[in-house]
């Protein structure tokens, strides 16, 4: 009797260690699979962080949207353009948000040269590519137009923070009529007046 009631304690303390080493195992392997979990986590923070600070080479956010009306010297006004001063239009263009789809009243027409480019603000940071748009009598010291792409530039404009005296490279040109617009930000609802620049193809008549 005592023999088995000794070997029955036995097995009890046996098995008792075995649950509890199980258990101690799984508790283990649990806090490894949070810490993992964690460090996933962690990262893929940091790949979204990553992403949103390269989109900042496309980010329009600093532009500014009105301006004094000024234009630069030399520019010459259309005699016939397809949208004369002060007549409508709707703004076909998303060079930043709430343009798309705004009806634009036309606040000057200019024939000119029109060109996307890629520079690095003065302030630092990302490049900005293919900004719409810089005209060639905002380039300093540019010869005649049209410039080629890969052409190398100083800017002469001020749209964006960080753009004034930028060195710039020619991504495209394009001759054609350019317009300066107000509109209300469909966004925002902000009165947006004497934006540059539209281009004609960027502009379709009233319906």
């Amino acid at each position: 009797m005592m023999k088995n009631k000794f070997l029955m304690v036995l097995i009890s303390l046996v098995a008792a260690i075995t649950l509890a080493a199980c258990g101690g195992g799984n508790d283990e392997a649990n806090q490894n699979e949070n810490t993992n979990t964690d460090t996933n986590t962690e990262e893929n923070t940091e790949m979204n962080h990553g992403t949103e600070e390269g989109s900042g080479g496309t980010d329009h956010s600093s532009m500014n949207h009105s301006s004094s009306g000024e234009v630069p010297e030399g520019l010459q006004e259309t005699d016939n353009p397809t949208y004369p001063v002060d007549s409508q239009a709707i703004i076909n263009a998303d060079h930043m948000e709430g343009m798309n789809g705004a009806e634009a009243t036309i606040a000057g027409a200019y024939d000119t040269t029109v060109y996307t480019v890629t520079y690095t603000p003065t302030t630092g940071g990302e490049p900005v590519e293919d900004h719409k748009w810089v005209i060639h009598e905002e380039l300093k010291n540019p010869g005649d137009a049209p410039l080629e792409p890969g052409t190398e530039v100083t800017l002469n404009a001020d749209h964006m923070e960080g753009m004034q005296g930028a060195t710039a490279t020619i991504d495209s040109a394009e001759e054609t009529t350019v317009y300066m617009v107000d509109f209300t930000d469909t966004r925002t609802g902000e009165e947006v007046t004497n934006h540059k620049w539209v281009t004609e193809s960027e502009l379709s008549p009233v319906q």
